[in-house]
């Protein structure tokens, strides 16, 4: 793990009891999961550009896979860690984010619970994708 890794890791752990909002950006007014991973990348200094027009269910994955992208996740295989993004598909037509703080606990925007919580996920099917944080970028986002 790298030393951004654990950064965003725990900048994502840090937002646990921030309340649910669909497109929440701000933990003062509320976070889903795109919001809570924004804020995360944004506490460890990274400028974030987040999708827009989505629903809590859509059929289309493409604005996932541009908003990892265009945030300096890349796809990884393997083992999860600390500070890797998963997406998950945990019913039909849902996507998820998920913030791993370890291979089976994670940090995640619950819209049932109406907050942002860390959970033990240990029986998961496998993710639609798996990221992580460039580690070209470990130098340019130390504080």
């Amino acid at each position: 793990m790298t030393i951004v890794a654990e950064q965003f890791a725990g900048a994502a752990e840090a937002l646990v009891g921030t309340r649910f909002r669909l497109h929440g950006r701000d933990p003062e007014t509320g976070l889903d999961c795109i919001g809570l991973v924004g804020c995360a990348l944004e506490a460890c200094g990274k400028a974030v550009r987040y999708p827009r027009g989505y629903r809590l269910r859509n059929a289309d994955i493409a604005r996932w896979l541009d908003f990892a992208g265009a945030n300096g996740l890349h796809g990884c295989r393997g083992m999860t860690m600390r500070g890797d993004v998963l997406l998950i598909r945990p019913g039909p037509a849902q996507h998820h984010l998920l913030v791993a703080l370890g291979a089976d606990r994670f940090v995640h925007a619950h819209a049932g619970l109406r907050r942002v919580v860390a959970q033990h996920i240990a029986a998961m099917a496998a993710p639609l994708a798996h990221w992580r944080l460039q580690p070209e970028l470990e130098t340019t986002w130390q504080r």
